[in-house]
């Protein structure tokens, strides 16, 4: 095989790329490419997005190659590159998103050879079948026992050479202001996937649940853009770690399944959604007067991430309480989330919505509950709604307006 392209997305990486590493392996020039494609929304995470970008360029130079940067249509875009180039192959990381199922299909039109390799979760998410039928895991338990006894491809190394020919327009990469203060790309993911697990896994399952401490990785949006395998991250991680890439996981096999899960109901249940503008907006401002729910819903403005449990929290809060069409906070969510992905969003959503895959539809996150367990101290509410500095513990996650307050926190428009 002479030339190959090898398209990135959702896999911005070098070490466990097997797609990149059959292109090295096979073919005698590689030509890495990504498309910023304005048909891919990309909400926020664009800085992040460039940083990421801007560190798997350096680490394809150092091994003597480069990334080519386009904009456009990311399949034109392609095929005008494998004109210049005389390639023959396209290789890339299967994906299973509705779009990215259609720009297979339309690949699979073209006159070129297109191969998708694993790298995106840690099992396939057409690998495993229940074994009473069906195409796909609905139930979370039993898919677990089935993923954790699957059997896993192995962790292939960076190439140590990638032969992109020279003379190539290699394309400017954009920046953008800083979001959250993250710093994206491979080389930062692996730092704090190291500085994690060295310091932090042994103590994952007992503090990840507490709001003020964030005993969580904060690995989920180098996840996203493919900066870590998850299979790598799976090999060092425990089960209760382990476990959470599981349900990453399961969301992606729903969703190969479904494509539309981030637009229809999974289990439709026949709910009325209200429409009321004015508690979607202090829901999105972290204005409703509930703290903990306002904490978290700030917390999401500020850094472009939220803790799990307050994702929860205020999910519940809009769908449960509010009765507000669950795809309204996917939008909201999507747009700010640096982790934001279709799969993971969507099948969260519809979880805590009921119309997903919990077993117990009718399931509510009581948010005064939920705040005095997690949050005992308020410490985490204090973080993020400053104007509750003052307010003691003993007080300070009760509903504003249920406390009889008038003006100031929060707004009059808002609905506990």
């Amino acid at each position: 095989m002479d030339t190959v392209i090898v398209l990135f997305n959702r896999d911005l990486r070098v070490h466990d790329h097997p797609a990149l590493a059959a292109a090295c392996a096979q073919a005698r020039r590689v030509v890495p490419l990504f498309v910023l494609d304005p048909a891919i929304p990309s909400g926020r995470r664009r800085p992040f997005l460039y940083d990421c970008l801007r560190d798997l360029r350096d680490s394809l130079r150092a091994r003597g190659g480069d990334l080519l940067v386009r904009q456009g249509d990311t399949v034109a875009e392609t095929m005008r590159l494998a004109g210049e180039t005389s390639a023959t192959a396209v290789f890339t990381s299967a994906d299973v998103s509705s779009l990215a199922r259609r720009r297979q299909r339309r690949f699979a039109e073209e006159p070129i050879e297109f191969r998708r390799f694993p790298g995106v979760t840690v099992v396939p998410p057409d690998l495993l079948r229940p074994s009473g039928g069906g195409d796909h895991y609905r139930v979370f338990t039993p898919y677990w026992r089935a993923w954790s006894g699957a059997p896993r491809r192995s962790i292939v190394g960076a190439p140590e050479a990638v032969p992109t020919p020279k003379g190539l327009r290699a394309g400017a990469i954009p920046r953008g202001l800083p979001y959250g203060g993250i710093e994206g790309g491979e080389g930062a993911a692996r730092k704090r996937m190291r500085a994690w697990t060295r310091d932090r896994l042994d103590g994952y399952e007992d503090l990840r649940d507490d709001l003020a401490g964030d005993g969580t990785s904060r690995l989920s949006p180098y996840l996203r853009f493919g900066c870590l395998s998850p299979l790598e991250l799976a090999a060092c991680g425990n089960e209760a770690f382990v476990r959470q890439l599981c349900w990453r996981d399961f969301h992606h096999q729903v969703a190969f399944a479904f494509p539309d899960l981030n637009r229809r109901d999974y289990r439709p249940r026949g709910t009325t959604w209200r429409s009321d503008k004015d508690a979607e907006q202090a829901w999105r401002e972290g204005m409703t007067g509930v703290p903990i729910v306002d904490a978290g819903m700030r917390q999401l403005l500020a850094e472009g991430w939220m803790h799990n449990r307050a994702r929860l929290i205020t999910a519940a809060y809009l769908v449960k309480h509010l009765r507000i069409d669950w795809r309204v906070g996917y939008d909201h969510f999507f747009d700010l989330l640096l982790d934001g992905d279709v799969a993971d969003n969507a099948g969260n959503w519809q979880w805590v919505a009921g119309t997903g895959n919990d077993t117990r539809p009718n399931r509510t996150f009581n948010p005064l509950r939920q705040a005095r367990r997690f949050d005992p101290d308020g410490e985490y509410v204090r973080r993020y709604v400053p104007e509750l500095a003052d307010v003691p513990a003993t007080h300070i996650h009760e509903p504003w307006l249920l406390s009889g307050q008038a003006g100031g926190y929060p707004p009059p428009l808002t609905r506990p």
